[in-house]
């Protein structure tokens, strides 16, 4: 008896959460607007919003648009401290309305590299488009490079940090 009279409510709390997922769906979801310009970045997996497909694709004047943030840090890679400037990581997964948690880099050479997406979160990771000034080339480790505060962060100078810092981005892959 008592399931008897259970089971009705149980059918409307089933029927109203089902209501509620595509409304917090497409509150969170969206569409990015088109790139004009050549595609640097491709984001792709579990992401939100999208703007070609089901992928987010990104061209400089895009990336330009979002808050830009400076960096000065040491790599492996330069001598001394070199001046970045590009976009927080922590700042276009939430553009992208990424739901994984983590990432795979991805280089034009089909060098990729997994990512904890925390890491964007815990620490001001960059994604750099500019260095001291100059646009990233690609002979320069362009046109993007994820660039860890290595300076900031004892913790981030560490060898197993050293390949998250993918240069020649060209895709993320949210899983």
């Amino acid at each position: 008896m008592a399931f008897r009279s259970v089971c009705p409510y149980l059918r409307v709390l089933a029927v109203v959460g089902l209501l509620l997922v595509p409304t917090m769906t497409t509150a969170t979801a969206g569409a990015l607007p088109e790139p004009e310009g050549p595609v640097i970045l491709t984001v792709a997996g579990k992401i939100a919003n999208t703007n070609v497909g089901n992928e987010a694709h990104f061209d400089m004047q895009m990336l330009k648009a979002m808050e830009q943030h400076d960096l000065h840090t040491t790599t492996p890679w330069t001598d001394g401290v070199q001046g970045f400037t590009g976009v927080l990581m922590r700042d276009l997964m939430e553009t992208v309305g990424a739901y994984g948690e983590n990432l795979r880099a991805v280089a034009l050479n089909d060098y990729s590299y997994p990512i904890a997406i925390a890491d964007f979160q815990e620490y001001p990771v960059l994604l750099a488009h500019t260095q001291n000034g100059e646009r990233l080339r690609i002979r320069d480790k362009g046109p993007l490079w994820i660039v860890y505060p290595r300076d900031q962060f004892t913790k981030l100078r560490e060898k197993v940090v050293e390949p998250r810092m993918v240069w020649q981005l060209r895709r993320l892959v949210i899983q």
